[in-house]
């Protein structure tokens, strides 16, 4: 007999088993999820409660017999910046070893497809690791073609990667920045003086100017 499958939205009570599926992307598949902490089962009951709201977004998991045995995140954004079409893009796809070879995959990926026909949204996007081959095979079967390279890295990386190898004065340009901002940010909070008006402080509150010399001063 065919094992019964069945696509839902995720349940706070799910967090564990989605926290476990998180656990075996980041092994050896190339995800991004490589590059980020795992979550912790509080902090997935959360996100889920905050899904479970989000008309734009939707947190799903495909059972096997009753049992959780892959996830998918669904997002409807635009397709461009420029283009009215609205796209669902599946992300977070995962199936474990144990529920594979069944049609998981293929529920998760029509659930997707029929969520995206609901919301008539004409496209359909899943992220996929690179090195994921068997996964990227799988999709292609379904008429998915590569439209692009994700890549991810800390906001901290990129930084150090345009200072050291683009621009050598970028990084004191940023640090000026950062100054330029937080000067501002203090005298935004900070009153003026008693008898001194705004002029004195210069139009703009980032390039502070000292009071104007009275008329016989060096006289």
């Amino acid at each position: 007999m065919a094992p019964a499958i069945e696509v839902r939205d995720a349940r706070p009570d799910d967090a564990g088993a989605l926290v476990t599926l998180w656990r075996e992307m980041a092994v050896g598949a190339g995800h991004q999820a490589r590059l980020l902490a795992a979550p912790s089962v509080e902090s997935a009951q959360a996100s889920v409660a905050r899904h479970a709201v989000d008309p734009a977004g939707r947190l799903v998991v495909g059972e096997i017999d009753g049992e959780v045995g892959g996830m998918a995140y669904l997002r409807q954004a635009a397709i461009s910046p420029l283009h009215d079409e609205v796209t669902v893009t599946v992300e977070y796809l995962h199936v474990s070893d144990h529920a594979r070879r069944h049609g998981l995959g293929k529920a998760l990926i029509a659930e997707a497809a029929a969520w995206a026909e609901h919301e008539n949204c004409p496209h359909l996007a899943v992220v996929a690791p690179p090195v994921a081959r068997e996964a990227n095979r799988f999709l292609a079967r379904l008429g998915l073609g590569q439209a692009g390279v994700l890549r991810f890295a800390s906001t901290h990386v990129v930084r150090r990667r345009l200072a050291a190898e683009h621009a050598p004065n970028l990084l004191a340009l940023l640090s000026s920045r950062r100054s330029v901002m937080a000067r501002r940010a203090q005298l935004a909070r900070a009153p003026l003086t008693e008898g001194h008006d705004d002029a004195e402080y210069g139009d703009d509150l980032g390039e502070l100017r000292l009071p104007a010399a009275p008329e016989s001063a060096g006289k």
